[in-house]
């Protein structure tokens, strides 16, 4: 569990990670550099799933590697799965991570939204649906791993 006091607003318990895979923590279906050990890390105090439509392949192969479980999307609708897929955990207890057009409601529906951009780019509805925007996901992840960073960023 991750506790972040952020005064102004409030506090948040975050219980569940939930990533978009392709664009945001891989490239061409292959995990990016730093991302592996961070995710190590973060399996301590977060429940992780790694949702995707796997555009590229390798959901599988990555969440294994990755120690997380994998979400596989049905072909059609990917933004409302991904939203209800937040839903199910309990979206108050979710932080999501994602780039696209189909994580604007996954971000919308998680306490905590964090868009990332990457060398794949971001889509401008993602980033009004974020809480947080950041260069990379290695520095998404690293939010989440000092969390109280973020309290600057979002104290109102």
């Amino acid at each position: 569990m991750v506790t972040i006091e952020i005064p102004g607003r409030e506090t948040l318990v975050l219980q569940n990670l939930v990533l978009d895979m392709n664009g945001t923590l891989a490239l061409d279906g292959r995990l990016l550099a730093g991302v592996a050990e961070r995710i190590a890390r973060l399996r301590e105090s977060l429940a992780i799933s790694l949702i995707s439509a796997d555009t590229h392949g390798g959901l599988e192969h990555n969440a294994a590697v990755l120690g997380v479980q994998a979400i596989r999307l049905k072909p059609g609708d990917e933004a409302q799965q991904k939203a209800a897929w937040v839903e199910s955990l309990g979206a108050a207890s979710v932080v999501a991570i994602g780039n696209g057009a189909n994580d604007v409601e996954m971000l919308r529906t998680a306490a905590l939204g964090i868009a990332v951009l990457g060398e794949e780019g971001l889509a401008a509805e993602c980033l009004l649906a974020a809480d947080v925007v950041v260069p990379s996901i290695v520095a998404a992840l690293d939010l989440m791993l000092s969390p109280r960073r973020l309290i600057a960023t979002l104290r109102r």
